[in-house]
C-alpha cells in the first residue's frame, strides 16, 4: 500500500491539535539564576531553608512596649533605639519601651508597637496619648513563610514576582524546563527582505519572520530564523538538513505547501527523511497546514508547515505552534475560550471551521467583539488592529449585532 494513503487528507482543528501535541517529548531541565526566571517554566518545585521574616518585626514606627503597660496617659522610660538592621539586645521590662522602626526585630519582653502617632516623646520619657484595644503592629517571625514550605510548584509559569519570592527564600538558582529552539525559514522566489528600497516588479517584502520571531518568543521557545528560502527542490531540501544538523526542536517552513509547479516545500521534506503525519487542517485561514516529523541531532523532530499568506501563517502559528511549543516547554495546559457580544452582524460560515480577526474591548457590559470587515487570508494590516480570533465552528449560522461569540486573545 502506498504510504501516502494512510495520511489523512484534511482533519479538524481539534484532531490537528491533538496529533501535534500527542507523544510530544517534554524539553531536559536546565538551572538557572533567579534573576533569569521571568518566562520560564518550573521543572521541580522550590523549597525554601529560611523563615520569612526570619524573626518578629516592627510594622510600625513607634516604641516597642509590654502591652500591659498601655493604659492612656502612662509614661514609660525610653532604653534604648531599634533601626531596621541594628537589634536592641536587651529586654523590655515594666514600664519600658524602646524607640523602633519599621523592619527592626523586636526585642525581647515586647509583644507590642505603640505607633508614634499615638505617643508624645519629651526627653527619654514617651507618653500614651490613645488607650491601645490589643496588641498590634508587631509581624511574627515566618508570617510570609517558613523553612521547608513550597515557594512555587512543579509547572508553573514563573514572572518577575516569582523571583522576588525566591530570593526572599534565600533561593538562588532554579530548575526550569529547556526552552525549544524553534527554526524557521520562508519560502518564495517573489519574497525579499526587509529593506531594499525599490521592488522589482512582482517582489513583495517578507512579513512573516518580522511577526513570528517575536511570537515564538512571547509563547516560550527561541526562535532562530534561517532565511528566506528560493522556490529550489535542492536549497529546501538543505534547509531542513542544517536546521535539523543544528539542533532544532521545532522546525516551521513558511509557504510552498499548495499545489502549484514550484510548491516543492512537502518534496523537499520528504527528501530530508521527513514522515508526513497531515496534509491539510479544515481551517480558515490555514488549509495548507501540515505536520510531520524526521530526526534530527536529538531524535524525532517534529515540522509544522505554515501557509505564507500573512494572516494564515500568523492565525495558524497561534492555533497550532502554539500549543506545540508549550507542551515541549513544560507549559500547563489551559482553556483561554473568552465570550463576548457582536457590535455587528457577522455572515454565515462555511464548510471549514472559521477564525476571524476581531477587536476586543471590554466594557462595563462585558467583551465588545468587532470582526474586521476584510478577511483575506493576504491582508496583514488587521493584525494592527485586532487583538483577538473569534471562533466560527463549520456551517455556523449569520449572528446579528449583540448575539454572544467565542473568541480567544492573539498574544
Amino acid at each position: 500500500m502506498d504510504e501516502r494513503s494512510t495520511i489523512p487528507t484534511m482533519i479538524s482543528v481539534e484532531t490537528a491539535v491533538s496529533m501535534l501535541t500527542a507523544n510530544v517529548v517534554t524539553m531536559p531541565p536546565e538551572e538557572i539564576g533567579i534573576d533569569q526566571c521571568a518566562g520560564r517554566i518550573l521543572a521541580d518545585a522550590v523549597f525554601t531553608d529560611h523563615t520569612q521574616p526570619p524573626f518578629a518585626a516592627a510594622a510600625m514606627d513607634g516604641y516597642a512596649v509590654r502591652f500591659a503597660d498601655m493604659a492612656e496617659g502612662a509614661s514609660l522610660t525610653v532604653i534604648g533605639e531599634a533601626p531596621a538592621g541594628t537589634p536592641f539586645s536587651g529586654t523590655v521590662g515594666t514600664g519600658q519601651a524602646v524607640r523602633i522602626f519599621t523592619g527592626a526585630p523586636v526585642p525581647a519582653g515586647a509583644d507590642h508597637v505603640l505607633i508614634q502617632e499615638h505617643a508624645v516623646r519629651s526627653g527619654d520619657i514617651v507618653t500614651v496619648t490613645q488607650g491601645q484595644t490589643a496588641p498590634r503592629h508587631i509581624r511574627p517571625a515566618g508570617l510570609d513563610f517558613s523553612a521547608g514550605d513550597c515557594l512555587a510548584q512543579k509547572g508553573t509559569a514563573l514572572t518577575a514576582f516569582h523571583g522576588a519570592v525566591f530570593a526572599a527564600g534565600n533561593v538562588a538558582r532554579v530548575r526550569v524546563y529547556r526552552q525549544p529552539r524553534v527554526m524557521f525559514f520562508t519560502n518564495g522566489d517573489e519574497l525579499v527582505p526587509l529593506g531594499k528600497k525599490a521592488l522589482a516588479p512582482g517582489e513583495i517584502v517578507d512579513a512573516n519572520p518580522l511577526g513570528l520571531g517575536p511570537l515564538i518568543t512571547q509563547w516560550g521557545g527561541l526562535p532562530t530564523h534561517l532565511g528566506c528560502v528560493p522556490d529550489d527542490l535542492k536549497a529546501l531540501t538543505r534547509v531542513f538538513e542544517r536546521a535539523y544538523a543544528d539542533g532544532a526542536d521545532i522546525v516551521v517552513p513558511v509557504g510552498g505547501a499548495s499545489v502549484g509547479d514550484h510548491d516543492h516545500m512537502k518534496r523537499a521534506f520528504a527528501l530530508a527523511h521527513g514522515a508526513l503525519v497531515f496534509s491539510k487542517i479544515a481551517v480558515k485561514p490555514g488549509k495548507p497546514t501540515w505536520f510531520g516529523h524526521t530526526n534530527g541531532a536529538a531524535g524525532k523532530v517534529p515540522v509544522i508547515g505554515l501557509p505564507g499568506n500573512p494572516a494564515s501563517a500568523m492565525v495558524t502559528a497561534h492555533l497550532f505552534l502554539r500549543p506545540l511549543i508549550a507542551a515541549m516547554g513544560g507549559q500547563p495546559s489551559m482553556s483561554t475560550a473568552l465570550s463576548g457580544l457582536l457590535t455587528a452582524d457577522i455572515s454565515a460560515n462555511g464548510q471549514r471551521e472559521t477564525f476571524l480577526r476581531a477587536k476586543a474591548v471590554l466594557a462595563p457590559a462585558g467583551w465588545q467583539i468587532t470582526a474586521a470587515p476584510n478577511q483575506d487570508s493576504a491582508l496583514i494590516l488587521p493584525f494592527a488592529t485586532c487583538n483577538a480570533l473569534v471562533r466560527r465552528m463549520p456551517r455556523a449560522k449569520a449572528l446579528p449585532a449583540g448575539a454572544s461569540v467565542q473568541f480567544t486573545h492573539l498574544h
